[in-house]
């Protein structure tokens, strides 16, 4: 299964996406900050960088592509 993530940078996102892909599934991670892709990365997801407060439809429709479930677990 893909799931996307958005706000895969946090707490409980960082640990959704470990568990995840230790389980055999992979991770889209939506981050708004470019500079959090490493930390993605590092738990095994697929960082896209996607600030939701500013992308459209399209750009957001565009982040989850392939994505069988999404996730929402910003803080913001």
């Amino acid at each position: 299964m893909v799931v996307a993530i958005a706000g895969a940078h946090g707490k409980i996102a960082t640990r959704l996406t470990a568990l995840l892909v230790a389980g055999g599934d992979s991770v889209i991670g939506l981050v708004r900050n470019p500079d959090h892709a490493p930390d993605v990365s590092r738990q095994g997801g697929a960082p896209v960088v996607c600030d939701l407060e500013h992308a459209t439809v399209d750009e957001v429709s565009a982040a989850i592509a392939g994505a069988d479930a999404v996730v929402f677990a910003s803080g913001r």
